[in-house]
């Protein structure tokens, strides 16, 4: 039973999700369609709904998402909205939050990235497109590694010289 309490009526209190609770609710359907993305669990499970543009994820039956795991801590991590785009954030847990395998304290989530809590791995599915952000969004590493490229550069306004010799050829005059 992975640890979970005893939960007769399988439910979450009003307003959260119980990552562990049937979705065979009245109006699962509803919620559903008006969602703002999705955390699909790696290896199978139903899909978890992100219904708020502010969430908590967290084993305390007072997180918005509630995983009942003892490696996913009490207040694991906060997911949230922003100009179309997920955001993770870690709330110092225990065990780490990690996009796509590597370790972060704060990251955007792009459509596809692997979300792992703890132990526990989601693929992120959201239209950023559907939710007020641009079509194109920024490539990660190209956010965290801003100060290796000139300003010029980072604008698209610095002209890259073509693949040649590194120092340029005198002209000489032809016979």
């Amino acid at each position: 039973m992975h640890g979970r309490p005893h939960n007769p009526d399988n439910k979450a209190p009003a307003g959260r999700i119980d990552a562990d609770a049937g979705r065979d609710e009245p109006g699962a359907d509803i919620a559903a369609a008006s969602n703002l993305g999705e955390l699909h669990p790696v290896g199978g499970g139903d899909p978890i709904p992100l219904l708020k543009r502010q969430l908590t994820i967290g084993r305390r039956e007072s997180s918005d998402i509630v995983l009942r795991f003892p490696n996913v801590s009490g207040s694991h991590c906060k997911l949230w909205l922003e100009e179309g785009s997920w955001h993770v954030r870690d709330l110092k847990s225990s065990n780490g939050t990690k996009v796509n395998g590597e370790r972060v304290i704060e990251r955007r989530l792009a459509p596809g990235d692997r979300l792992s809590v703890g132990r526990h791995h989601f693929e992120v599915h959201y239209e950023p497109a559907k939710l007020g952000g641009a079509a194109a969004l920024l490539d990660d590493d190209a956010q965290l590694d801003v100060f290796s490229r000139s300003l010029l550069d980072s604008a698209g306004l610095e002209h890259k010289r073509p693949p040649g010799p590194s120092a340029p050829q005198s002209r000489r005059p032809r016979h």
